[in-house]
């Protein structure tokens, strides 16, 4: 008999039926899985408190497949995941924006899957004025192609130019699909967001009648690893989220790896963050890195990543993993570019070394979905909300309280002249 932490089999179906956008219908008519907006997502870490959803960037099938083991045994909704840098035209991965919707629905159905699982379009950049009419022929693709959430992230560039990107790129995203916006490029101790950029980004958005799900900060976090004490300045984010409050938008935590479990869990606990992403842990663990209990990769001592004997991938493969990452130059946090060389050599390995690479992303994410996130049995509330909503979308969190008159596009250039912000160093720090 079904119970508090179970989902019947008819509200299940009934969550199928009514629950999967239809972008993923049309992709999918005849699937069990259960591919939802991450709309529902976020509202069912709202309904539990101090919960974070696990937004993992699925840069090979080994990830994905460990990542919706997890979660299925933790009985978790998970958003599964892929930056414009790993998957998109000029992508380093062989998973991308294209086709990571075909692989979790193969996969869910293949394993047997049945928590909510979104896809979610991770740090869509326009770094450019002149970067926002393509994408509004590429952006569609997307939705087509499977994705149930997009991050747009203009962040590279000065906050009015910031705020008129995400206004002009909103009508290429349905109105049912997870959205999430940035302010602060994500580069650790430098240009950390304050409360003037965050509250300008989101008051100029609700003026334009566009309520995001989550806002993502540079809190003092970086993308890759983490090699510094930094990491995420819980006070300066749950000032932000506090003040950001009246427009009912959540976190996204991003640069989760090399962050310490017990600073999750302040960041789950003391603000408003229902999304954490998780990529290059994930990456290092499937490989059979040696990481800390936190994901982070451990360097020996002429500073080369140490490979565990008898976990994740053939001793053998490894060692031409190193020898044509040294002949391209190619060194630390850069070893993500050995992706989409190595994904079809890694999938020509034995079953049992395929598995276990999935089984220690498995282990690593199951553990901070119930140990540190706190979304064990967090499924049923994701469905509850899909039950309640009666469609493929709960509608938004907020709504209208800025008077569009006063955000029109000169009044969005005027105003911020007075913001007082830094972005910190140029460069690349995309993930």
């Amino acid at each position: 008999m079904p119970t508090a932490n179970t989902v019947s089999p008819s509200d299940f179906d009934r969550a199928l039926e009514i629950g999967r956008p239809p972008n993923i219908k049309a992709l999918f008519p005849n699937s069990r899985a259960l591919i939802v907006s991450s709309k529902f997502i976020d509202r069912a870490m709202l309904a539990k408190g101090k919960a974070i959803a696990m937004a993992a960037n699925g840069r090979s099938y080994f990830v994905i497949r460990g990542a919706l083991l997890a979660a299925q045994k933790a009985n978790a909704p998970i958003i599964i995941e892929i930056a414009r840098s790993e998957g998109g035209a000029d992508a380093y991965c062989a998973v991308n924006y294209w086709n990571i919707a075909r692989h979790v629905d193969a996969l869910c159905n293949e394993l047997g899957i049945t928590i909510p699982v979104a896809i979610h379009a991770d740090h869509y950049g326009i770094k450019k004025p002149e970067d926002i009419e393509p994408a509004t022929i590429e952006i569609p693709t997307l939705f087509e192609a499977g994705m149930t959430s997009i991050a747009i992230d203009a962040s590279h560039m000065p906050d009015d130019q910031n705020l008129l990107a995400n206004i002009a790129l909103n009508a290429k995203v349905p109105s049912w699909a997870g959205l999430e916006t940035e302010v602060g490029e994500i580069k650790g101790k430098e240009g950390l967001s304050t409360e003037q950029e965050a509250l300008f980004l989101i008051q100029g958005l609700n003026a334009h009648g566009i309520f995001p799900d989550w806002i993502a900060l540079n809190n003092g976090t970086t993308h890759g690893i983490e090699a510094s004490g930094q990491g995420i300045q819980v006070d300066l984010t749950a000032r932000i989220h506090e003040a950001l409050s009246p427009y009912g938008i959540s976190g996204a935590q991003h640069g989760t790896s090399g962050n310490s479990s017990d600073r999750l869990r302040e960041i789950a606990t003391l603000t408003r963050t229902t999304k954490a992403n998780v990529a290059t842990a994930l990456q290092m663990i499937s490989w059979g890195l040696e990481v800390n209990d936190y994901g982070n990769a451990m360097l020996d001592d002429q500073g080369r990543f140490i490979k565990v004997s008898g976990a994740g991938m053939e001793e053998a493969m490894w060692s031409k993993m190193v020898a044509y990452a040294d002949a391209k130059g190619i060194q630390g946090g850069n070893y993500k570019k050995l992706n989409l060389p190595f994904e079809n050599r890694l999938l020509g390995q034995p079953k049992a070394i395929r598995d276990r690479m999935s089984q220690r992303v498995e282990a690593f994410i199951h553990d901070m979905l119930v140990n540190v996130l706190n979304t064990t049995d967090t499924a049923p509330l994701t469905v509850a909300a899909i039950l309640a909503a009666g469609s493929c979308d709960p509608g938004p969190k907020a709504e209208r309280i800025e008077s569009p008159e006063k955000w029109t596009e000169s009044e969005i250039r005027h105003r911020a002249l007075s913001i007082d912000s830094g972005k910190g160093p140029a460069g690349d720090f995309d993930d």
